[in-house]
């Protein structure tokens, strides 16, 4: 299945404390299988780290001739249903669709902007074989 937010998309964030802000995705966490105590699977949501958005203090030892020690800032996680897409060719924040678009013998398909229907980018494109 084809990621509707990837890694260098610019995003807004529509929901929470950070709400109105926008960045740069650094990285798209996929959805990860865990087990509670018990030892039963749980499911944890996809979640995007967004450059300068929800910044977080974090404590760090140092590291012998690799790191210093002290407080460190850096972005933490946004569950990814609660950013939105900022459309490339519109600037608007936008819902994600695809589009299949077959060319005589190759099939390609595109994310586009549900608002002005533009194509974003080319998601994966296929030889179909003749027949």
């Amino acid at each position: 299945m084809a990621a509707k937010i990837k890694k260098g998309d610019t995003v807004l964030v529509v929901r929470g404390k950070e709400k109105g802000k926008q960045g740069k995705v650094l990285r798209v966490y996929k959805r990860v299988k865990r087990r509670d105590k018990q030892g039963n699977p749980v499911y944890v949501r996809h979640f995007v780290i967004v450059e300068g958005v929800r910044l977080i203090k974090k404590h760090v030892k140092p590291v012998e001739g690799v790191r210093e020690g002290g407080i460190i800032e850096t972005e933490g996680p946004i569950d990814i249903s609660n950013v939105m897409l900022v459309c490339p060719n519109c600037n608007k924040p936008t819902r994600v669709g695809f589009r299949i678009v077959e060319e005589g013998n190759v099939r390609r398909k595109y994310r586009y902007c549900k608002k002005c229907g533009e194509n974003i980018d080319l998601v994966s494109e296929k030889v179909i074989k003749g027949g």
